[in-house]
């Protein structure tokens, strides 16, 4: 929910839905404050989590994500609505971290390094979970993947559990947590993660792949122990 209160004089509600952006959208055409208001409380936070992946730490992804508003200002009677306004706003955060850390020389382009990665063999499932070469049973499974269907869905909506899942996306690859905190934390669909961060689908595909692989491998450890 969109926080504040009462009826702009445009007419657009201080706690709009996202269901009534595009009111919003029109109204910050007709530069309506509190419609850019409804806007920044819904998306800010978000901007700064976002921001924070790609430059060097929380105070300058706080500047980003400013800097991202005022490119929206100087921006929205250009946007002509072929995308949607989360995969525009993500755009141009994205390009302002970027511009940002090569100006700082503290971060790289996502893309200067992404085609290492997909060069790089890194198997998505430790080697040591199939019998070696040689066994009868060679390339099967040790032990089967536990079926976390079966589990108790306390287990994984705990505090402990999340800080964990967490814990395992910040040690991540770089590329790898910004794919997958865009994909499932997030929650953009590949379309605009490819879009924004200018890489294929198939390059984002085995990204997000050998990112929720080692997350999951991470949480089956700590549940086998418990």
């Amino acid at each position: 929910m969109l926080t504040g209160e009462g009826t702009s004089p445009a007419g657009v509600p201080g706690n709009a839905g996202i269901d009534d952006e595009e009111r919003l959208l029109l109204a910050l055409r007709r530069r309506d404050e509190q419609a850019f208001t409804a806007l920044v409380n819904h998306y800010h936070a978000r901007l700064v989590r976002l921001a924070s992946l790609f430059v060097a730490n929380q105070a300058v992804a706080e500047e980003v994500a400013q800097e991202t508003w005022i490119g929206v200002l100087q921006g929205i009677d250009r946007f002509e609505g072929r995308s949607s306004f989360r995969t525009w706003l993500f755009r141009i955060l994205t390009n302002q971290a970027k511009r940002r850390g090569q100006r700082e020389a503290r971060s790289i382009p996502f893309a200067a390094f992404s085609q290492a990665d997909a060069d790089d063999f890194e198997p998505a499932v430790a080697l040591e979970r199939f019998l070696p070469a040689g066994d009868e049973w060679a390339g099967h499974w040790v032990s089967y993947p536990q079926n976390w269907r079966e589990m108790p869905e306390e287990e994984f909506l705990s505090r402990e559990t999340r800080a964990l899942v967490q814990q395992a996306i910040d040690a991540l690859p770089r590329n790898q947590r910004i794919v997958i905190t865009l994909r499932d934390v997030e929650g953009f669909p590949s379309a605009e993660v490819c879009n924004a961060l200018a890489i294929s689908e198939t390059h984002q595909r085995v990204l997000l792949h050998r990112a929720r692989s080692k997350v999951r491998g991470r949480l089956e450890r700590y549940l086998e122990g418990a």
